[in-house]
């Protein structure tokens, strides 16, 4: 297991990861909050707790220890007056992986998650600087083997579905391999799982064997408790940007909202690295930053987000949307709002299912703990994201390929990204080219690419293939249900079939051929593929419902069987 590099977590380009409030923010905070006394050893909160406060230092010093008591115990770092403990996981119910313990007598506000979850409501620059100093911490602890840890073969299927599932979901974890880690083995053995019942899943003293993503979401607190509530107003079926905007507003107008997203909040806008062109952040905001942000909003009035939860069927029943899912489960509402999005596009090349996941990868903040300074990484597509990849991976590698089939950048990329991509002296773009073989044995250890004018090939000694190279619409699970395109993209507006009723209604800007469910985002045929515009294309669709939700029918007892939070 990766030890961390403790002097880096309190380095200089960390700083901003342990914020200093002032005496007035810390007096802010003892209005929601309430003051107590530490003593010297006092154990604050351990690792594994799943309901821990928020604590703000007053006074004294708290130590955040890795593995406290244990035989690798060692301090990562310590806080003083004026500092505040906790990260993102006292927001998202996940369990805390430190342990907070008192050097020196001290005085602290603490606060509940549900108070502090009042601070955010209420207060817009405390909420900043503990928002944003929860998301540093949060990525700083990635990669250093802190967290969840995963055991199982790097050829395996379900090892690589639960380290997408992690990796999108930016939880901490390690992965060990059984093909060439003794530890990998001994941990088996102690805890006597079979070859056929990994790969297993370890988190504080329970032992999950080749769990779903669903149940991997239970144990570590982020599954949705169930209610009997029978149906909703509102369904957004997928949270990226559009349907997080969806959510927002629909709550806002005091409909019943859920938003179901099958694998990770935030979509593939949420695995951006970097969003440069978003109107109100001028120095750029991450996409997990933005996913985070709008959660919270959701959040705040009320809106209900589960996930995992993937829809796989639509149907109608008594005049309402049934969407069934994954689960068994079904969800009945009065109105559907599709923001499906796209998946990412494979690349056709021999060896890819053995890499992916161990040296290939479709996201940007994939792979984060398999790259060191001295790799060399390479970019495969020509688009917005893969030049937004490809700076954020020159920031940590020695040098980045971006390779593309075309002769140059400007037709698929914006222009301000071709600028920053062409100027930076580790980014070597490579026209003209395609990957045609992965060599390597446990993980990638380089590539052999052709020149699709002449076909003269040559070898790229990189360590991790980002392929970014388009996406196909999330639409199979629909079953024909709505008018799609010729590329499968739902049609809406005037392009879907003729709308039923009196003469000259037409259908809504955003509605597909079914009344009553509207399609935004990137699954909507002809959609400009922008953060903003889905955003835009969300907050829209709740607007344009309005006068129809007056015309379908009233909430129904009986009718549904299920929703969730």
């Amino acid at each position: 297991m990766a030890r961390p590099r403790t002097a880096e977590l309190a380095g200089e380009k960390d700083r901003a990861a342990f914020s200093t409030l002032s005496e007035e923010e810390l007096a802010e905070l003892s209005r929601f909050g309430a003051e107590q006394e530490a003593a010297k050893g006092d154990v604050l909160f351990r690792a594994g707790d799943v309901s821990y406060s928020f604590f703000a230092i007053l006074a004294g010093t708290v130590a955040i220890v890795h593995d406290y008591g244990g035989p690798t115990e060692h301090t990562l770092v310590e806080h003083g007056a004026g500092h505040f403990l906790g990260e993102y996981n006292l927001l998202t119910g996940e369990p805390v992986y430190m342990t907070a313990v008192v050097r020196e007598p001290a005085r602290v506000v603490a606060l509940s998650p549900d108070q502090l979850r009042e601070v955010i409501a209420q207060e817009p620059a405390l909420s900043e600087i503990i928002l944003r100093t929860f998301l540093l911490r949060r990525g700083m602890l990635l990669g250093q083997g802190f967290g969840l840890r995963l055991v199982g073969s790097r050829f395996s299927p379900d090892s690589k579905r639960l380290l997408e599932f992690c990796s999108q979901n930016r939880l901490p974890h390690s992965f060990l391999d059984v093909e060439g880690d003794e530890t990998a083995e001994e941990l088996l053995r102690e805890f006597r799982v079979p070859p056929e019942q990994t790969p297993i899943a370890i988190t504080g003293g329970e032992v999950l064997r080749n769990p779903s993503n669903a149940d991997l979401a239970a144990a570590l607190g982020l599954a949705p408790r169930r209610r009997s509530t029978d149906v909703v107003d509102l369904l957004v079926v997928g949270a990226g940007p559009g349907g997080l905007a969806a959510a927002v507003y629909g709550a806002t107008e005091g409909l019943t909202t859920l938003a179901v997203e099958s694998v990770a909040v935030g979509g593939q806008a949420g695995a951006a690295p970097r969003i440069e062109n978003y109107l109100g952040f001028p120095a750029g905001i991450s996409g997990v930053e933005l996913a985070a942000r709008a959660a919270l909003q959701a959040k705040k009035f009320e809106a209900r987000i589960s996930t995992p939860a993937e829809a796989v069927q639509l149907s109608a029943e008594h005049g309402l949307h049934v969407v069934r899912l994954s689960s068994g489960d079904e969800v009945v509402a009065r109105a559907i709002v599709i923001a499906t999005g796209a998946r990412y596009r494979r690349l056709d090349v021999e060896r890819l299912e053995e890499f992916e996941g161990f040296g290939v990868y479709h996201l940007a903040s994939q792979g984060e703990d398999r790259l060191s300074a001295d790799d060399e990484v390479a970019v495969v597509g020509g688009g917005n994201s893969a030049g937004e990849a490809a700076l954020a991976l020159a920031m940590r590698t020695r040098r980045v390929h971006v390779l593309i089939r075309r002769d140059n950048l400007e037709p698929t990329m914006s222009r301000y990204l071709v600028e920053q991509v062409l100027r930076h002296p580790q980014i070597e773009l490579s026209p003209h080219t395609r990957v045609r073989k992965l060599m390597g044995d446990g993980g990638l250890d380089g590539i052999e690419v052709e020149d699709n004018r002449h076909g003269a090939r040559r070898q790229l000694g990189v360590r991790g293939l980002f392929v970014l190279i388009g996406a196909e619409p999330h639409t199979q699970w629909l079953g024909g249900q709505l008018a799609l395109d010729r590329a499968g993209y739902i049609l809406t507006g005037r392009e879907a079939a003729p709308r039923e009723g009196p003469p000259g209604v037409e259908r809504l800007p955003l509605e597909t051929s079914l009344p009553g469910v509207l399609a935004v985002g990137d699954v909507r045929s002809g959609s400009v593929k922008r953060v903003a515009s889905a955003v835009g294309e969300g907050s829209m669709a709740v607007r344009l419902l309005g006068e129809e939700l007056d015309a379908l029918p009233a909430l129904t007892s009986g009718v549904a069987r299920l929703t969730l939070r």
